[in-house]
C-alpha cells in the first residue's frame, strides 16, 4: 500500500484520488463501528425501557457535530444536515430493536 499523503504533497488527480478513496473508506470503517453502537443502544434502550429517539441527546450530537465542524474549518449547517440523516437512520435502526416484528407464521 502506497504511504499517505498530505493534500500538500499530492503532485497528480491520481494522487488526490488516491487520498479521497483512502479517506472514503476510513470513513466508511468509522461508520461501521459508529453502526455497531447503534445496535448496542438499542439493546441497552431496551432493557432500560427507553425510547429510542430521546430530543435531549439528538440536540446534544447535533450541537456537538456543528461545533466540531466549525472548529475544523468547516460549513456546521451542511454537516449537521449529514447527521440529521444519520441520526435519522439510527432512530430507526433503535426503534427495530425496541420493538422487533412479530415473525409467528400465521400472524
Amino acid at each position: 500500500m502506497a504511504a499517505m499523503k498530505t493534500a500538500a504533497e499530492c503532485q497528480s488527480m491520481a494522487d488526490i484520488r488516491t487520498e479521497i478513496d483512502r479517506l472514503d473508506e476510513t470513513l466508511m470503517r468509522l461508520l461501521a463501528e459508529r453502526w455497531s453502537y447503534i445496535g448496542r443502544a438499542g439493546e441497552i434502550k431496551t432493557k432500560a425501557g427507553l425510547p429510542a429517539d430521546i430530543p435531549s441527546r439528538v440536540d446534544e450530537v447535533r450541537a456537538n457535530v456543528r461545533r466540531h465542524a466549525a472548529d475544523l474549518g468547516l460549513d456546521p449547517a451542511f454537516y449537521d444536515a449529514i447527521w440529521a440523516q444519520l441520526i435519522r437512520h439510527s432512530i430507526v435502526r433503535e426503534e427495530e430493536i425496541l420493538a422487533p416484528r412479530d415473525t409467528t407464521p400465521g400472524t
